[in-house]
């Protein structure tokens, strides 16, 4: 087979810079990358797999940490470069909000503040505290109460996570396995993971009219100031998704609320949405006040609804981004309306996903234990009590 006399050229380039060890750099690059037709898992891996799980040191069954109010268990301390890929927690509680009161946080590189801070069920999508079964890309939630996450979570020097209970009695039983890999190097561009926990409980309303799709000549919200925030952040990365807990403190349908994503410029939003449940993927209410259908799928969800379009109405819905995971360069902040032109006051509660290039730590304070907990708040006309 002839060279051309570009490929000659790039090659007499490569010789006279000396860039034979260059050259067989891309060769092993290109071996590693592997054909389309074989799968990465058939051909020889350079990690060490590891495992750090809550089990009995002794040998024992007792393969639990017990966590008194008040008090700190370390789960998981890796030095590095390394990737968490797997974490499984599954807890026993005396509290029946303890997904609520039990509290994980996570610090890479020896960071003195979490880049993860979230009470654990919303941590993983059970944003009401309560259990139920689904499954999504990310984060499942499998028989009997056994939480999932499968977020990478790359770290260079160290990684650390804890579980704080921040409720009035004990947890009996916080088992866990950590899945993880000790690798050889990481790539220059590799991003941190975080996780921030937000709520609004409930959010200020900006009319007494609560009923579904209001006047839109009337109500408009064209540059998102009173959306409730997912999460903001400074720096360069992009956005995987979040998960959303809401709570109807009014009749009618909570949706209709646009998502807006401001991208690198906090005066307007890059990302404008439709409607709620068609951020999450959804669209017609879901099915409407009698006949709403769960439904969970790989990238997104509402895998908890009861009681829909009443006062006491619960949903639990999630949405990843991993097809066209939102980029930017000098910060983001993610919104969503709660009701069209932020028409409603329901109650929301909600973890924000993303990663970024240095572990951002800058989160605003977690809310007391018992204001975490999702009940009924009692609301008025435009701009009742919120926070």
């Amino acid at each position: 087979m002839s060279t051309s006399p570009a490929r000659r050229g790039f090659l007499r380039r490569l010789a006279a810079l000396g860039s034979v060890p260059a050259a067989g750099a891309m060769a092993a690059q290109a071996q590693t990358a592997g054909p389309a037709w074989l799968p990465q898992y058939a051909r020889a891996q350079n990690y060490r797999s590891l495992k750090q799980s809550s089990h009995e040191r002794n040998g024992g069954n007792a393969d639990r940490w017990p966590i008194k109010p008040g008090q700190t268990q370390e789960v998981f301390i890796a030095q590095g470069p390394g990737v968490i890929t797997h974490i499984w927690f599954t807890i026993a509680a005396q509290s029946l909000n303890h997904l609520k009161e039990v509290v994980i946080r996570m610090y890479w590189d020896g960071n003195a503040r979490p880049s993860v801070e979230a009470p654990a069920g919303d941590f993983f999508g059970l944003n009401l505290g309560q259990y139920n079964v689904y499954q999504s890309a990310f984060l499942n939630c499998s028989p009997i109460r056994a939480l999932n996450c499968y977020f990478a979570m790359p770290f260079r020097k160290s990684a650390r996570i804890t579980a704080t209970n921040e409720g009035p009695q004990d947890v009996g039983a916080f088992y866990s396995n950590i899945d993880y890999k000790l690798v050889p190097s990481l790539p220059d561009d590799v991003v941190y993971f975080h996780a921030q926990y937000r709520q609004a409980a409930p959010n200020r309303a900006s009319t007494d009219d609560w009923k579904s799709n209001p006047d839109a000549n009337r109500l408009l919200n064209p540059d998102g100031k009173q959306n409730y925030v997912y999460a903001e952040t400074r720096g360069r990365g992009h956005l995987m998704g979040v998960t959303l807990g809401v709570l109807q403190n009014q009749e009618f349908w909570m949706g209709e609320g646009d998502d807006m994503i401001f991208v690198d410029d906090d005066s307007r939003p890059v990302i404008v949405g439709t409607g709620s449940e068609d951020y999450f993927c959804g669209a017609w209410n879901f099915g409407g006040r009698d006949t709403a259908i769960p439904f969970a799928h790989l990238y997104n969800g509402a895998h908890y609804i009861s009681l829909p379009e009443h006062t006491g109405g619960r949903y639990c819905l999630y949405r990843w981004h991993a097809d066209n995971p939102v980029t930017f360069t000098r910060s983001m902040r993610h919104t969503m309306e709660h009701g069209h032109a932020n028409h409603r006051a329901d109650n929301f509660y909600s973890v924000c996903y993303w990663y970024q290039t240095e572990p951002f730590t800058d989160f605003p304070p977690l809310p007391p234990a018992q204001e975490r907990i999702a009940g009924l708040k009692a609301v008025s006309g435009p701009g009742g009590a919120g926070r």
